[in-house]
């Protein structure tokens, strides 16, 4: 690689702006976001995310083809610097970082940019804090075939690093789409996808509730739960059994069960 393409110092303008950009208003200004890890930059460099730069550091390599990803991102025409262990770990957020990291656009898009089959399945997150809950929220929508999630007026910075590495990628290629809940009743309307969502004390349970048309699943936040316009504006209001001492499920438990119910009756019906 050639010397203009190294980074040596920890003080050199391209690391300074890496640490920034782990403030959620340094990324809304500059309109990017960090992507740490080989799992995370290779599944959403295979899905077609064109990042803005690439940085790697072959001494933290971990031997997982990080040469042939690099590669390929080098030849796709994204800049590649190559980086001192200093450098790096200067910009990493990570306690043991893998050597890659690359500046990305930021990911989300607004409703009407969403693009759904007939009866579409939908995951709505409303109001949630924790990235972490996000990023696992996102891979489990992909393994249930969601066909998109709305981020309902939520707390979380969508380009969140941690959510990024919580969803190991997933949010570059499963689209999500940020909203306020006025919003995303109205567009529920429009498009005749009816709301579904667990609400403690509901006298139906979800197994017993409808999910073959199109359906959005509501979740909400980590301690309170739904807010009262989603408890009292879904179009169904279900319960789930909870048989011992505990009242509550975190928020990503909650969605796979209700998810994975529509996923079985879809694949029941075909």
């Amino acid at each position: 690689m050639e010397k203009a393409l190294t980074i040596d110092s920890p003080q050199n303008p391209r690391v300074k702006k890496a640490v920034k950009l782990r403030k959620g208003k340094v990324r809304t200004e500059l309109k990017q976001t960090l992507v740490e890890g080989f799992r995370e930059i290779h599944r959403a460099f295979d899905s077609g995310w064109e990042f803005t730069e690439l940085y790697c550091c072959p001494d933290l390599y971990l031997d997982l083809d990080e040469d042939q990803l690099v590669a390929q991102i080098e030849a796709a025409g994204i800049p590649v610097f190559q980086c001192s262990e200093t450098a790096f770990r200067k910009m990493s957020y990570r306690d043991t970082p893998d050597g890659l990291l690359a500046l990305s656009p930021l990911v989300g898009k607004t409703l009407a940019e969403l693009d759904l089959p007939e009866n579409p399945l939908l995951l709505i997150a409303e109001d949630l804090e924790k990235p972490g809950n996000l990023g696992t929220i996102l891979r489990t929508a992909d393994a249930t075939g969601v066909d998109a999630v709305i981020a309902c007026d939520h707390k979380t910075d969508l380009n969140n690093p941690n959510v990024i590495r919580a969803s190991i990628g997933t949010i570059f290629f499963m689209p999500v789409a940020e909203a306020t809940t006025e919003e995303t009743f109205q567009w529920l309307e429009k498009h005749g996808i009816q709301s579904l969502a667990a609400i403690p004390g509901a006298t139906e349970e979800y197994t017993d509730a409808d999910m073959l048309g199109g359906t959005a699943i509501v979740v909400g936040a980590e301690d309170e739960g739904l807010t009262d316009a989603w408890k009292e504006g879904a179009d169904l209001k279900v319960g789930i059994p909870m048989l011992g001492k505990n009242d509550s499920l975190n928020v990503s438990t909650a969605a796979a069960i209700l998810l994975y119910e529509a996923v079985r009756q879809r694949r029941k019906s075909s």
